[in-house]
């Protein structure tokens, strides 16, 4: 197993943390509570005697049980070994005293004294703003340093750069923070500019979605092919994951892993993983695998939100994102359960009142009226996408 440095932390991280979120179900449903126990177990404990040494979970998770099962886990000496990070449900807190009642749960869940690593979870604008601040919960979180239930405090991340930097500027005390980062993503949600801005604090820098929701472990047949063609050293899953432990900045990659074949295979990307290993003709592959995802756009929308604010409230980046991220890598599916979880109601597609206002602003000249209801048909109708691009 390879070690980097975690942020200004005195103590080195494994290359590959074993993130909670997809443990292997009896139901096969990834995010159902029916956790097969046992499974998991030997799993997350032959990650720790391979070199593990960081088990990231959350609140709600597998339907809160997988803080449950990890807590059952690291027991037999396995909870030394490793340390252990999970993450406040801000959305749930509604009054400051909330903060705490989450926490002491987790602690009781997780059967621990003490999370090394506890993180504010999925951070936006509006949760910054909203209940963070208006709640002080950095100082409930100071206050729980302090009595030692937190080892160290950080956040997780899903919005738009600024908003991260704002973040990461509004307290003088993180240690760490997690964003979603894959070679797809370097210009989505803090980014690759988000990954520096970070590193360049001193904070410590948690990658999720490496894989993209393991999008990129399975590629389309015309991006399968060109992996073929160019006789890849990597299997796609092992590209993506050496392009992002090939980042400097990068303190730690977390895989969600649901089997113990996936296991083995990423301990094993691991081990040969390092900062600066890939080379020109490696980064010039990937560039051209980036390029032919781009290619398979069916909205040619680059998120430049000229169109916002939509007099109906309607998030069109947000609505063509999930819409080409289905198109692009052939899952609809996750695009549409990503879709209704992100996106309130109103927000969606099917609240575009046909007024044409965007259009006029929009600098690709996209015909917004006309992608909304094509939109609400695929994403929330469910049915299948045309078979046209622009």
């Amino acid at each position: 197993m390879k070690y980097r440095k975690f942020g200004s932390l005195n103590w080195e991280v494994s290359a590959l943390g074993f993130g909670c979120m997809r443990l292997p179900t009896v139901d096969n449903n990834p995010m159902s509570g029916n956790i097969k126990e046992d499974e998991a177990g030997r799993m997350i404990r032959r990650a720790i005697d391979q070199g593990v040494n960081y088990i990231d979970t959350a609140y709600p998770y597998h339907s809160g049980q997988s803080e449950i099962v990890v807590g059952k886990v690291l027991q037999d000496g396995y909870r030394q070994q490793v340390k252990l990070a999970t993450k406040s449900p801000v959305w749930l807190i509604h009054q400051a005293s909330d903060f705490d009642k989450y926490l002491n749960e987790q602690l009781t869940k997780l059967q621990t004294e003490q999370i090394d690593f506890y993180l504010l979870h999925g951070l936006d604008k509006e949760r910054w703003e909203g209940t963070i601040l208006k709640f002080n919960l950095l100082e409930r979180a100071e206050a729980a340093v302090r009595d030692g239930r937190i080892g160290h405090l950080g956040f997780s991340f899903h919005d738009q750069y600024e908003s991260f930097q704002t973040i990461v500027d509004g307290y003088d005390h993180w240690e760490f923070c997690q964003i979603q980062y894959n070679y797809m993503d370097v210009n989505n949600q803090a980014g690759t500019k988000g990954l520096q801005y970070a590193a360049s604090k001193g904070l410590a820098v948690v990658i999720m979605e490496p894989l993209l929701g393991g999008k990129l472990a399975n590629p389309p047949q015309t991006i399968r092919e060109m992996f073929i063609r160019s006789g890849a050293k990597f299997s796609p899953a092992d590209w993506a994951l050496q392009w992002v432990w090939n980042q400097p900045e990068v303190s730690l990659l977390l895989s969600g892993m649901s089997s113990m074949n996936q296991v083995t295979e990423n301990v094993s990307s691991a081990d040969h993983s390092g900062i600066n290993s890939l080379r020109g003709e490696d980064l010039k592959f990937i560039e051209e695998l980036r390029q032919k995802y781009r290619a398979r756009t069916a909205i040619p929308c680059t998120g430049c939100s000229y169109c916002m604010p939509c007099p109906g409230g309607v998030d069109i980046p947000g609505v063509f994102r999930f819409y080409n991220d289905g198109f692009m890598h052939e899952d609809v599916g996750t695009s549409r359960a990503l879709y209704g979880r992100f996106l309130a109601e109103n927000e969606r597609a099917g609240a575009c009142l046909q007024c044409k206002a965007c259009e006029a602003k929009c600098p690709q000249k996209i015909l917004v009226s006309e992608w909304m209801p094509k939109a609400h048909a695929v994403l929330a109708e469910g049915k299948p996408y045309e078979n046209q691009k622009g």
